[in-house]
């Protein structure tokens, strides 16, 4: 068996990502993909807990924007990331990985509530548990639920898979000449004003010292790379 460099990873998933090519819901052959890179991960033994955004169903802050409450579109969006986390749950377990979905907002019907201790034993069991429905809270993203959730069962990284090869000093599908960083520093981030996660989400990894790395999803095989410690994105730490 490889030599892994994280035996227990936060990996967050932006819901962008799972559109693939079209611009609104999920991709079946992209969360396919998605569920068989996660299995082969799970095969080394590394322990996987995952976060999913939803951003490709809803966006509570475009909708508040747009004259909605806020509140009420932030529950939204954290109803678009339990369909999410259920249908990655499905793409998982019909690839026979045992999963668990669980959840801030109690739906006992379809997912367990997030209990700590219940998810840490679940990793230590070897199945993949996905965090959906956000904090619970409204005005709070979903980088920061990874944040949170990374810090409460104590995980070595924040994997961040989204649509691009790691962070820019600015966006490189508009400006060509873009530079991509190979590693930074949270106060750089924060100074910087990158959009690798938000100011809550970078000062709760910076307080409890949680590497983030930030790499596409898009190359096949990239998150096997980044856990075997290939050098993958851009690494954000103190």
């Amino acid at each position: 068996m490889k030599r892994t460099r994280y035996k227990r990873i936060l990996l967050k998933i932006s819901g962008e990502v799972l559109t693939g090519e079209g611009d609104y819901g999920i991709d079946p052959a992209v969360m396919q993909q998605i569920a068989q890179e996660i299995k082969e991960v799970n095969a080394l033994g590394v322990e996987i807990a995952i976060v999913i955004g939803g951003g490709n169903i809803f966006r509570g802050i475009a909708a508040s924007s747009k004259g909605m409450d806020r509140a009420s579109a932030d529950y939204m969006g954290m109803l678009a990331t339990i369909m999410n986390g259920i249908a990655l749950q499905d793409a998982l377990e019909k690839i026979d990985v045992q999963t668990r979905v669980q959840t801030a907002i109690e739906m006992r019907e379809i997912a367990e509530p997030y209990i700590r201790r219940r998810a840490m034993r679940h990793l230590e069991k070897g199945r993949v548990v996905i965090f959906a429905g956000g904090t619970g809270n409204p005005y709070f993203t979903t980088d920061t639920t990874a944040s949170l959730r990374a810090m409460e069962i104590a995980a070595d990284v924040i994997l961040k898979a989204t649509k691009v090869d790691g962070v820019y000093d600015s966006d490189p599908l508009i400006n060509k000449q873009a530079k991509k960083f190979g590693e930074l520093s949270y106060l750089d981030v924060l100074k910087k004003q990158l959009k690798v996660m938000d100011a809550t989400a970078i000062s709760l990894c910076m307080d409890h010292r949680i590497p983030i790395i930030v790499f596409s999803l898009k190359r096949k095989g990239n998150i096997q790379r980044v856990v075997l410690g290939e050098k993958v994105g851009t690494k954000v730490r103190g």
